[in-house]
């Protein structure tokens, strides 16, 4: 199989499985309070499992580079994805679901290091930037048709949790059949980087190099400063901007604007190299500056530039990890640069939502001074390589 069709066909894969866990998300909140939630537990439970997620693969990403068995941690992630979301509507008990939930973000941690592995052996032939741009494309298409189709479902079904999240296992049960395929006809995709090996060396047991961790620092750093879009949403609201149904309209636009950032950026990296991600700071630092104004076109600009960010955070920053680091530390470095994601986005979070309550200005004045530090780490990470 051709390197192209090898990178659709995983991207194809991706959105299938958006479709399941991204439509499942949608409704955890309502699904979890219709069983006796709280906020607190409903904040405690969709928490830990974005934890689990993104802290579990330190783990997976060492035992994946470890075995060498990528396609099997890849098929055992996407399989307990897929496995816990149909009975999530089903089960009627609040804790079997509250473990669905979090089992569902432990399947993610599971596959995400072995499968970026996969893919970014067939980036090598097609362009790092080019290659993962289309794959985070293909990706946001499921992350609007899998909440798209289990709204459709509630209606049909008078908001009944059972049968529409039931509907979701044709996609899921397509997933792993197109992985196994997949499988079946490029066992070792290792063959399309024609046994090139990036700064960190091929061996598995060699250390990270110093640029991927000035490199982490500098990922870390810009988002750190990354407002997420409940608090853009919660701006719009509370200041009468955007009525609230309009939110999901304005979020879906974000996507779409998330998915040509991904293209664009990684068409971008292939041609000039590390120095387009230059960009993503700037796009942080702009998004509180319009977001958090009291007028509605810049604040939904705001919004669109924060799918922008996103865009390249989730394609190009990862393409990044890929020629940084040689094949046989590559997992672990994808599981160590996910950890950094996470703790950032965290503490991020905490950072934005302070200085919102605060003063939006120092907000504005905080974020940027962050941003400014990012680029100097990426300066540092450029002097490395």
């Amino acid at each position: 199989m051709r390197p192209w069709r090898f990178v659709v066909w995983f991207g194809t894969i991706s959105l299938l499985a958006d479709v399941v866990y991204e439509g499942a998300r949608s409704v955890t909140g309502p699904l979890l309070s219709s069983l006796g939630a709280s906020a607190l537990v409903v904040g405690v439970v969709t928490g830990a499992g974005e934890a689990a997620s993104l802290g579990l693969r330190l783990v997976s990403g060492r035992l994946a580079d470890r075995s060498g068995r990528f396609w099997e941690w890849s098929i055992a992630g996407y399989a307990l994805t897929v496995a816990s979301v149909p009975p999530l509507g089903a089960v009627g008990v609040l804790w079997a679901a509250c473990a669905l939930v979090i089992a569902e973000r432990v399947g993610k941690a599971v596959r995400s290091p072995a499968k970026d592995t996969l893919l970014s052996h067939a980036t090598a032939a097609v362009g790092r930037g080019r290659g993962f741009g289309v794959h985070e494309a293909l990706d946001q298409i499921g992350a609007l048709v899998g909440p798209l189709l289990v709204a459709g479902m509630l209606v049909l079904t008078g908001d009944a949790y059972g049968p529409t999240l039931a509907v979701l296992a044709v996609p899921g049960a397509a997933v792993l059949g197109l992985l196994l395929r997949l499988r079946a006809r490029v066992p070792e995709p290792a063959g399309y980087e024609h046994g090139t090996a990036g700064p960190g060396g091929a061996a598995a047991g060699a250390r990270l190099p110093p640029a991927f961790w000035a490199y982490a620092g500098f990922t870390a750093l810009t988002t750190a400063g990354f407002a997420g879009f409940g608090l853009l949403s919660f701006h719009l609201v509370r200041h009468g901007l955007l009525a609230t149904a309009w939110v999901p309209v304005l979020y879906a636009s974000a996507m779409a604007v998330d998915a040509v950032a991904a293209l664009a950026t990684g068409w971008a990296y292939d041609r000039l190299g590390p120095r387009v991600l230059v960009v993503l700071p700037l796009l942080t630092a702009a998004v509180p500056a319009l977001a958090f104004t009291e007028r509605l076109g810049p604040a939904v600009a705001g919004s669109l530039v924060w799918g922008a960010a996103l865009g390249v955070q989730e394609s190009t920053l990862r393409a990044t990890v890929a020629d940084l680091v040689g094949p046989g530390r590559r997992a672990t470095a994808y599981g160590v640069f996910a950890a950094a994601l996470g703790v950032a986005s965290l503490a991020g979070g905490a950072l934005t939502g302070a200085l919102y309550g605060y003063s939006v200005p120092l907000l504005i004045a905080v974020v940027a001074a962050v941003q400014l530090l990012a680029l100097v780490l990426l300066a540092v990470t450029r002097r490395l390589r």
